[in-house]
């Protein structure tokens, strides 16, 4: 850029060089020399600063066009990625669907199977509250007809009792009493 400048300086220069001559003499001859100098030194400048100039500009847009490829690479690879996943999608969500029947089906085996086992508790349950039901009510019938028959002979002794057997009894009974007293005393 300096030499630009220099250049520009130069072409004034030359320019204001080439007005005094205009002034002076107008010589077209020294219009036509000013301008090839001008022209060489613009032509040397370029071509002493353009060419690397242009070479680092040239080797900037080669690495970013390499730079863009390499993403561009990447990018595409993703997509084939993400496109492949998108494929095989359909296929996880059935297989994902048969192993969710197929663990549901085996859960539901599973609650039947445990269903079936509590079935079987409760009714061996209820058997054997029925059984011991049928236990107690046999026992409780036969103390209550040992009660009614005990109730009903009572009954029949009472009315075939009367006073004087009834004194006799239990005449009977003290003399048993005093007996075996009388033998417990000895021994």
């Amino acid at each position: 850029m300096k030499r630009l400048m220099i250049a520009a300086l130069l072409f004034g220069a030359s320019l204001h060089a080439q007005e005094k001559t205009e002034a002076a003499a107008e010589n077209e001859a020294a219009k036509w020399v000013n301008f090839a100098i001008l022209a060489i030194g613009l032509g040397y400048l370029c071509a002493k600063t353009m060419p690397p100039f242009f070479r680092s500009r040239t080797s900037e847009i080669q690495e970013g066009i390499r730079e863009a490829q390499k993403i561009k690479a990447e990018a595409e690879k993703r997509a084939g990625e993400m496109d492949a996943r998108m494929a095989r999608l359909g296929a996880d969500i059935e297989n994902f669907r048969t192993q969710a029947s197929a663990e549901m089906q085996q859960e539901a085996e599973r609650i039947k199977e445990a269903t079936g086992r509590q079935i079987a508790r409760l009714e061996q349950q209820a058997q054997a509250e029925i059984e011991t039901a049928t236990k107690i009510a046999r026992r409780d019938l036969r103390a209550y007809a040992a009660k009614l028959a005990l109730d009903l002979a009572e009954r029949r002794v009472r009315e075939r009792l009367d006073r004087p057997a009834d004194a006799a009894l239990v005449d009977d009974f003290v003399r048993d009493l005093a007996l075996s007293g009388s033998e417990a005393s000895r021994n």
